[in-house]
């Protein structure tokens, strides 16, 4: 780079995992709440540059050694994957509040801000919204498919325009965002 800078490639940046995985937490109770913060951070390049290589290197199994792995073990990776990133994943700690018991709910900021049919009722509409996104990315009719993103972009005003109208905007605060 002439100015200093990094080289712009299509590499996607670093994962939160991997930057967590550098990182030393501490979690502290607040008010009920709990917390973490960061109190170190190992800086180090030569993870991205392994992970780099080991990028390109695999161009080197296109196409005869990867097509000696099933593809059900490709499934499973991602299946796994995806399993463990619900952890992380607002809608589904809300999908799991809707079979615990309200006495055993985690101290979740919005769990003690939003009422309990509130929150399941915001849940709805969201599984709603991602059933039509569902529907629509999975349909056979290729016409159908086309018209993702415009479904995507519909959420937008759904969110700005509709969603005040049902819930009260100090519940949508709570249960929006990262607090």
């Amino acid at each position: 780079s002439v100015f200093g800078l990094p080289f712009l490639h299509g590499s996607l940046p670093h994962s939160p995992l991997h930057v967590r995985a550098l990182a030393d937490i501490e979690e502290h109770n607040d008010a009920g709440n709990v917390a973490e913060r960061v109190v170190y951070v190992r800086e180090t390049r030569l993870t991205t540059l392994i992970s780099h290589i080991l990028i390109g290197a695999s161009v080197l199994l296109i196409p005869y050694p990867i097509n000696l792995i099933p593809i059900p073990v490709f499934y499973g990776i991602f299946v796994y994957l995806a399993i463990t990133s619900l952890g992380d994943f607002q809608l589904w700690e809300r999908l799991v509040l809707i079979f615990t018991e309200q006495n055993l709910y985690p101290p979740i900021h919005y769990v003690r801000k939003v009422p309990q049919n509130i929150i399941h009722y915001f849940t709805a509409l969201q599984i709603l919204q991602l059933a039509v996104l569902c529907v629509i990315s999975f349909a056979g009719p290729a016409y159908l498919k086309m018209c993702f993103p415009f479904v995507i972009l519909f959420l937008m005003p759904i969110r700005e325009k509709v969603l005040p109208l049902l819930i009260n905007d100090r519940h949508l605060h709570w249960l929006d965002g990262e607090h």
